[in-house]
């Protein structure tokens, strides 16, 4: 069976925007636990609009714009980068209002249909081996763009995958990254640190999973086919928010909801939703099903939920009776876990967090 995945770095314009849109609900929950957001952005060059609107119970203690500023210098958007995101004028069309923030959040705001999907084991983090390796990948090269031997190149960047699967083995077969550079740095020395930077990240994930059967050599590695890329970021393409759902759920053989979950506050029911769906379909995995979907249906102003369906191969437990109610939710899952780096792309990849398996 052929399986393809891809993956964009944290300096892709789209997850930039996921990231100030996220630090943007972070901020609202550090002045009132119980805050209202829904965030949308938009960037083009080094213009970027905000709409939506928060409520809180205090008025918020930074300008939105420091928190642009902010989220765009930790993922590599500096100064002597093709983006310096002290550069961006920011349009706000926020409603900022004061007030109890609970009259939004307390309850199921809209209609919904969530699912969330788990298979594999603990070593993939229950997602699709093609999309978890997509991750690690990623991970490797955002880090290597941060302090290893491309530091400074990046941030944005995209990666694509093609494996085999076959009894049990993943084959990887194509690799193809485009990553984004200097103006001022060598070509060839640039494909050089992606190629290091990639077969460590690789050989490491071999060392815990003997499944990953392809020697790195055999694998067929597409470096920039383009040539060098240097205008990239939002000036080499527009952004905006909820653009990457496949990426931020479980890569695209697997269903996705119908919601996107960066820019809302965690009791907003698309996103909660989805954890708990999660949690449920990692739950099922871990006490004897092969793979798990959960599909959850929500009513506006209805707490629990009008549909709960589980497909699973195998057998594995299902959650009992209320564990999807709204209230339930809110409780088990802290605003706190939301912030800019899940805007990444994490929310499945995090072992940490805890709809995805951690503590069992």
């Amino acid at each position: 069976m052929i399986r393809i995945s891809e993956i964009v770095l944290p300096g892709h314009p789209d997850k930039f925007c996921d990231q100030v849109a996220d630090a943007i609900v972070a901020e609202c929950v550090r002045i009132d636990p119980d805050a209202y957001a829904q965030i949308e952005i938009a960037v083009w060059s080094c213009q970027l609009w905000l709409t939506g609107g928060v409520c809180t119970r205090r008025p918020l203690a930074r300008p939105l714009r420091d928190i642009v500023v902010e989220t765009g210098l930790a993922i590599g958007y500096v100064p002597g980068n093709h983006v310096d995101a002290n550069r961006y004028t920011v349009h706000s069309a926020v409603c900022e209002v004061l007030g109890d923030p609970a009259r939004f959040t307390g309850k199921v705001n809209d209609q919904s249909v969530v699912l969330g999907w788990a298979g594999y084991d603990a070593r993939t983090r229950y997602l699709p081996p093609e999309h978890y390796l997509c991750h690690v990948l990623r991970e490797a090269l955002a880090a290597a763009c941060a302090d290893g031997p491309l530091a400074g190149q990046g941030p944005d960047g995209k990666l694509l995958l093609r494996l085999r699967e076959e009894g049990g083995r993943w084959i990887v077969e194509h690799l193809l990254v485009t990553l984004q550079q200097r103006a001022d740095a060598a070509f060839m020395d640039v494909c050089e640190g992606i190629v290091q930077a990639l077969a460590r990240a690789y050989a490491e994930a071999r060392e815990r999973d003997p499944r990953w059967r392809a020697r790195w050599d055999e694998i067929e590695l597409m470096i920039n086919p383009n040539g060098p890329l240097v205008q990239a970021g939002s000036n080499g393409d527009n952004g905006q928010t909820g653009r990457k759902l496949v990426m931020d759920f479980y890569g695209p053989r697997v269903p996705i909801g119908g919601g996107a979950l960066s820019g809302k506050h965690l009791s907003h029911i698309d996103r909660i939703g989805s954890y708990g769906a999660r949690e449920a379909a990692v739950r099922a995995v871990q006490s004897g099903a092969s793979e798990c979907l959960v599909r959850v249906a929500y009513a506006p102003n209805v707490d629990r939920p009008l549909d709960v369906c589980y497909e699973m191969v195998g057998r594995g437990e299902r959650r009992a009776a209320g564990f999807f109610d709204h209230p339930e939710l809110v409780a088990r899952y802290p605003a706190s876990a939301i912030g800019a780096r899940l805007g990444q792309g994490l929310h499945f990849f995090d072992p940490g967090l805890p709809w995805n398996g951690g503590g069992a």
